[in-house]
């Protein structure tokens, strides 16, 4: 039985390609949005399941997300994922990163989510959902990663926003606060520090897992585990829950 649609943005790859997997096995219907189409079309293939679609648009554009959500207004949507994000360093200067960074992760997020809300309906006796990627960094600080510490911060003050404003009509929102996970993102992360610092990026990943409790990195499909349990629970709302490894202790 399908429990409804789920937009998820950022679908293409890494977590969201995750996210997409475990909810269509749930028994959701995924419609899966991102800038890639050819990467989309690979997550389509590989989902369980019928009735899944993608639609190619950045979420800083008001205007094709609102195109997209019109044409997905005949869905069942029952829940937002929203997932797209980038990651890497800023540097204030000639090729800052700060406005790209900021206006995807956390003026995207907006973007995405409000082009979707008014399609957006509790199930009979059932609510509906919205949840954020945000990250460790949101309550972390790393030197040169100003923008996406901000932005992932940002997210969390925009979580709690919405889960007062749309409690009245049992829209729960919440997120999720990711630590290193195996993916594309983090691969280029960790290349990026290893270089700043002048290390391998074998070493750094040591020196990464020494600041987090388990010792490893999590996977693409533990987070979308959490993902898929946050979509069918009816009593939290308003929190960022960490899925790090245990790393946010040791800050």
């Amino acid at each position: 039985m399908s429990l409804g649609a789920v937009v998820i943005s950022g679908a293409g790859s890494g977590i969201g390609r995750a996210m997409a997997l475990e909810l269509a096995k749930e028994g959701w219907q995924c419609l899966l949005l991102g800038r890639r189409e050819e990467a989309l079309k690979e997550t389509l293939a590989a989902l369980p399941g019928n009735g899944h679609d993608i639609a190619c648009g950045d979420v800083r554009d008001r205007i094709v997300m609102q195109q997209i959500a019109a044409g997905w207004s005949g869905m069942p949507i029952r829940a937002l994922v929203a997932n797209a994000g980038l990651g890497g360093e800023n540097h204030y200067g000639e090729n800052d990163r700060w406005d790209e960074i900021i206006s995807t992760n956390l003026s995207g997020t907006y973007e995405f989510v409000q082009a979707f809300l008014p399609g957006l309906k509790p199930a009979p006796e059932k609510p509906a959902y919205i949840l954020m990627t945000s990250s460790v960094l949101a309550r972390l600080g790393v030197a040169g990663y100003t923008a996406y510490c901000a932005s992932k911060a940002g997210l969390l003050g925009l979580m709690r926003s919405w889960a007062v404003e749309l409690a009245p009509r049992n829209i729960l929102v919440n997120a999720i606060c990711p630590g290193w996970v195996e993916t594309d993102m983090s691969r280029e992360g960790m290349e990026g520090l290893a270089e700043h610092l002048g290390i391998s990026v074998e070493a750094f990943h040591d020196l990464a897992m020494k600041s987090v409790p388990l010792g490893r990195m999590s996977q693409p499909q533990e987070i979308a585990q959490l993902t898929a349990y946050l979509l069918k629970q009816r009593s939290i709302t308003g929190q960022a829950l960490d899925i790090n490894g245990g790393s946010v202790m040791n800050s």
